[in-house]
């Protein structure tokens, strides 16, 4: 709540004192704040004729769960708010944080400690945790007797390495000499009340040992610009997004293209949703009807049998078409569906972990049923598939600009395979089946690690092919500002006369001086190939320039290859410009990273 709302409306202070007072402890954390009130709160039995001391005691330090998220797409950001929550409405004090932010020198004081993990790509870190992993598997790391902690973990079981940044953390805890003082859980995509459950349990482990050493939350006051108090204002969100109008589907490719991007133009009007550039847009989708038939004739159903998800009753047809993932796809349905069909090649196929991720990698989820039918209850199916997970979108619009708008740029994901042409779940919705005028659900997902710096300081920004999207968003923002900071593109794609997106408007803010200098990589173009890390490297000495002179580096699209590409023309550059060795090179970003002049939004 706003810091006047806690003394009004009869307060004694004055404006100034006021004023004071809350600058103040603005800079608190929650142990210090529970010690400054037990201090005014002795003071004023003083004050007020109670029974006098000598010397005030010093108060007891009020002991604080300390819950971390590392967050590649929310998620576990949600869950740590909750938990958060749940432990604050149980009389504790909690600091919930970014571990991004997070100072890990203040590791070796914590006595309780939850954190809560996604895990990114190929079992590595999701971004915003690199910095604090490097530093827990370091010779930096301290020994922790007094620490008592837990560690959830969110992943896909979908790749291989599912979650494997939760057990890295987990296990290294334990190692350093902590006290794990619940299991650690390792919950797939589906995850809300098996993320419930862990809460529920971990918080009767944890809420009588921090009350017993005097966690009573009612001794913290949630100060503005205490982390305790951050989060978003907006009714909406992943569990209760807002239904938005689509306004505009322009495929920015050209025909002749290998590639079907789409510029698309959401209207947010009425639903108060707001954004910043970094941002993205998380959208849910219904499946494709013809897909949503062919699964109930190849499972031998009526759409309109009833059956029971997440506590509702529907027609299996409605939960098909927009509950369930029929696209994208993942181990344990197969597991499960041939359990249920009795099918022996399935259960042969899932019992080897490694042919059945290379089968997957060919196929979408419905493919399986379709070229294993099988008569299956209503129900069983149901529970053979799991929840329909939001796409989440980075997003290429300023409101500074577009207003009560939300722009994407979608590529189609479209192939064919076994005889059939296959589109992506929420790419197809939008770019084949929703037309202009349709509704569709979307909540904003904040992203605090992908953010301009002030505008006057220089960027790089590298987003070939759709990575260009939340740069289109930058800048847009500085055109809007008046920014006097440089700004630094590499783009690439493979053919300059079919996949150059926005062209026309990159030009005009190269034209007008918005955008300082433009670099672009048309792979295809000529006999050798040429990427965005060879120009990048191409243009090697200035590019150490802008870096020795303050610049903010910003990297946007494919994370399996691009990113890891660009990433070690960084380190080249560093050795032959820089004169740093590889350790060296690879301590300098590092260190960029810390301080948020290295940001990555990869996928």
């Amino acid at each position: 709540m706003p810091f006047t709302s806690l003394i009004a409306p009869a307060s004694p202070l004055s404006a100034q004192q006021v004023q004071d007072l809350q600058k103040l402890v603005s800079q608190l954390n929650p142990i210090q704040q529970a010690w400054v009130s037990g201090y005014l709160a002795a003071a004023a039995q003083l004050a007020s004729g109670g029974n006098a001391v000598s010397a005030a005691p010093a108060p007891q330090q009020a002991a604080v769960l300390t819950i971390l998220y590392a967050s590649q797409t929310g998620n576990a950001k949600g869950v740590a708010s909750k938990i958060k929550a749940a432990a604050e409405a149980q009389g504790v004090a909690v600091q919930l944080q970014d571990i991004a932010s997070y100072k890990t020198n203040a590791l070796a004081k914590e006595k309780f400690l939850i954190i809560v993990t996604s895990t990114y790509g190929e079992g590595e870190p999701p971004e915003a945790a690199v910095s604090f992993h490097k530093f827990l598997f370091g010779k930096k790391a301290p020994k922790l007797p007094e620490l008592q902690y837990a560690v959830l973990g969110l992943g896909d079981t979908s790749y291989e390495f599912f979650c494997k940044t939760a057990v890295d953390f987990d296990e290294q805890l334990a190692a350093l000499g902590a006290k794990r003082l619940f299991a650690r859980a390792d919950l797939d995509v589906d995850y809300a009340d098996a993320a419930a459950n862990w809460q529920q349990g971990a918080l009767d482990v944890f809420s009588p040992l921090l009350k017993a050493s005097g966690a009573a939350s009612a001794q913290v006051i949630a100060w503005p610009g205490s982390t305790a108090t951050a989060g978003s204002h907006s009714p909406y969100d992943k569990q209760h997004p807002a239904t938005a109008e689509l306004a505009v589907n322009q495929k920015i490719t050209a025909r002749n293209s290998t590639k079907d991007v789409r510029h698309i133009e959401i209207s947010l009007a009425d639903t108060g949703l707001t954004y910043q550039p970094g941002d993205a847009l998380g959208v849910f989708f219904d499946n494709d009807p013809a897909l949503v038939d062919a699964v109930l004739q190849a499972t031998g159903n009526a759409g309109d049998a009833e059956v029971s998800l997440g506590g509702k009753t529907l027609t299996l047809r409605d939960a098909l078409l927009r509950e369930l993932e029929l696209t994208q796809s993942y181990p344990s349905f197969v597991e499960k569906y041939a359990a249920a069909t009795g099918n022996a090649e399935l259960q042969q196929l899932a019992a080897d972990k490694t042919a059945l991720r290379a089968y997957l990698a060919e196929r979408q989820t419905a493919d399986v049923i379709l070229q294993h039918p099988a008569v299956l209850a209503a129900q069983a199916l149901v529970d053979c598939l799991r929840k329909v997970q939001p796409r989440l979108y980075s997003i290429a619009s300023s409101q500074a600009e577009v207003g009560e708008e939300v722009h994407l740029t979608v590529g189609v994901v479209l192939f064919d395979a076994f005889g059939q042409t296959h589109l992506g779940g929420a790419s197809g919705f939008l770019a084949e089946r929703l037309e202009e005028g349709g509704k569709l659900r979307v909540f904003v997902e904040h992203n605090d690690n992908f953010r301009l710096p002030d505008h006057d300081t220089p960027v790089i920004m590298i987003g070939p092919g759709t990575g260009i999207a939340p740069f289109r968003a930058f800048l847009q923002e500085r055109d809007n500002a008046g920014a006097t900071g440089q700004n630094w593109l590499f783009f690439g794609n493979p053919h300059f006369t079919r996949d150059f997106l926005y062209q026309v408007e990159l030009q005009d803010y190269l034209k007008r001086g918005v955008l300082s200098k433009l670099d672009v990589a048309f792979s295809r173009d000529q006999a050798q190939k040429i990427y965005v890390q060879d120009k990048l490297k191409a243009k090697g000495a200035e590019v150490w320039s802008w870096l020795q002179q303050g610049a903010h580096l910003y990297i946007c699209g494919d994370g399996n290859r691009m990113a890891k590409d660009v990433h070690q023309a960084l380190l080249e550059i560093a050795a032959e410009y820089g004169g740093l060795s590889a350790e060296a090179a690879t301590d300098y970003f590092e260190q960029l990273r810390e301080s948020k002049r290295y940001q990555k939004d990869v996928y």
